[in-house]
């Protein structure tokens, strides 16, 4: 059964012509690009790494991974969004490839196919979330990383990501997250183990909007990455 909901498809694909516009829905994307990347590229070698970019939208993350020396495939169920990433990365020179294909099918195709994977802003939009953290462990190659990026689920988090952030401050569109849809770090930590990742770190990623600056570090009340690795083969 596919793990997939349309209308978060939809959401998405509405704006699949803006995902390389720094000042459009998709600007704290672009905000947070460069600090992703160098938080994975911190730990885990890129160079010459294959890796699996799930959820890829238009892009953004792809390609600077694969600017890192990482050969990459990106995938994606919105074919508007791969539309946007193959038109950016053929004007730019960007070598990634782009797939319409869901993580579990690929990972039944491809298993133990990945040195790394990251699956960024995604889990909260899916009906099933532990499977795709489950697909992304059997993607993996023993002793490679996995890195999860999501919202966490409470009321401080519906406070500030949602409320805040997308009906007060407009830093995303209105709609883009459902409060029932985020996940707590003890739920993600949880599919991980089941999956046999062992989490290496958690980390908060924090918003000034007077200095409109990101940083990674302290709490994990609102948005927060996880780092984990693959501990058993077969997983």
């Amino acid at each position: 059964m596919a793990n997939v909901d349309s209308a978060e498809l939809a959401k998405f694909a509405a704006h699949a012509g803006e995902w390389w516009d720094p000042l459009g829905p998709f600007r704290t994307l672009h905000e947070i690009n460069g600090l992703r990347t160098e938080y994975i590229a911190a730990r885990a070698d890129l160079a010459g790494a294959r890796v699996l970019d799930v959820g890829c939208g238009g892009g953004l993350l792809s390609e600077a991974l694969a600017s890192r020396g990482a050969t990459v495939v990106g995938i994606d169920l919105a074919e508007p969004s791969l539309e946007a990433a193959r038109a950016h990365a053929a004007a730019g020179g960007a070598a990634v490839d782009y797939r319409r294909v869901e993580v579990e099918a690929l990972a039944r195709e491809r298993p133990g196919s990945f040195e790394l994977i990251t699956c960024l802003e995604v889990l909260e939009h899916v009906p099933e979330p532990g499977r795709v953290v489950a697909a992304c462990a059997a993607l993996l190659v023993p002793g490679g990383s996995a890195f999860f990026s999501t919202l966490n689920r409470n009321p401080k988090s519906f406070a500030l990501a949602i409320v805040g952030a997308e009906y007060v401050l407009g830093l995303l569109p209105r709609g883009t997250h459902e409060y029932l849809k985020l996940v707590r770090p003890s739920e993600l930590a949880s599919w991980c183990r089941a999956a046999g990742l062992e989490v290496a770190e958690i980390t908060g990623l924090h918003f000034n909007p007077v200095l409109r600056s990101y940083r990674l570090g302290g709490d994990v009340d609102v948005n927060y990455f996880m780092h984990a690795r693959k501990t058993r083969v077969g997983a």
